[in-house]
């Protein structure tokens, strides 16, 4: 039998990027998670279509892609846009927190960057439920919500997330490959953690 702690899935350091203290810092801001998942999800865009889609100003939107740009999480799109109209687009494929001893050599930063992603987590979340009365029943009938209720170890939360990982890696597809008819984006949200004051 594999051993479920080789299961989870690992950054590719050709197309991956592993979070270090100078990447947190720059993720702790989540308007610059978001730019990060925007750019992954839809692709290329300039800083106006990103300031569209997020619901704020042009130079905000900018002011984060210089940011990150800085740090080497996205950069221009040669292929596309003009001295007036600059693309940008993600620099990496998926990006991983691997350490979470920055909880305690850095708590504002890394606790700043996983209250963003929690909070990105959670607006999809309410898009999603906001979404269901106009999916087709299909839809309807093939997702979740759920929340279950464990009492394990750490040890085995960490096997209990190996063997999840190991199911959703068959599933995954990378962007050229080909999609079945009917398939769309689909987010599959993973939070487990113990439960406070339990």
């Amino acid at each position: 039998m594999t051993d479920p702690h080789d299961q989870r899935w690992k950054p590719d350091p050709e197309r991956d990027v592993v979070l270090d203290a100078r990447l947190l810092r720059t993720l702790s801001h989540p308007m610059r998670i978001k730019i990060v998942g925007l750019l992954r999800l839809h692709g290329p865009a300039t800083a106006t279509t990103l300031a569209q889609r997020l619901g704020v100003n042009t130079g905000a939107t900018s002011y984060h892609l210089r940011e990150l740009a800085k740090a080497g999480l996205v950069t221009e799109d040669a292929d596309r846009g003009n001295a007036r109209d600059r693309w940008w687009k993600v620099a990496h494929r998926s990006t991983y927190l691997e350490r979470l001893d920055f909880v305690d050599s850095d708590p504002e930063i890394a606790l700043g960057y996983l209250r963003g992603v929690a909070q990105i987590n959670a607006e999809a979340m309410f898009r999603a439920v906001d979404e269901l009365p106009t999916l087709p029943a299909e839809w309807r009938e093939a997702g979740t919500i759920s929340d279950y209720s464990f009492h394990l170890t750490p040890d085995q939360l960490h096997d209990l997330l190996g063997e999840v990982e190991a199911v959703l890696a068959r599933y995954r597809t990378e962007d050229d490959d080909p999609h079945p008819p009917g398939a769309r984006s689909v987010a599959v949200q993973i939070q487990a953690f113990p439960r406070e004051g339990l």
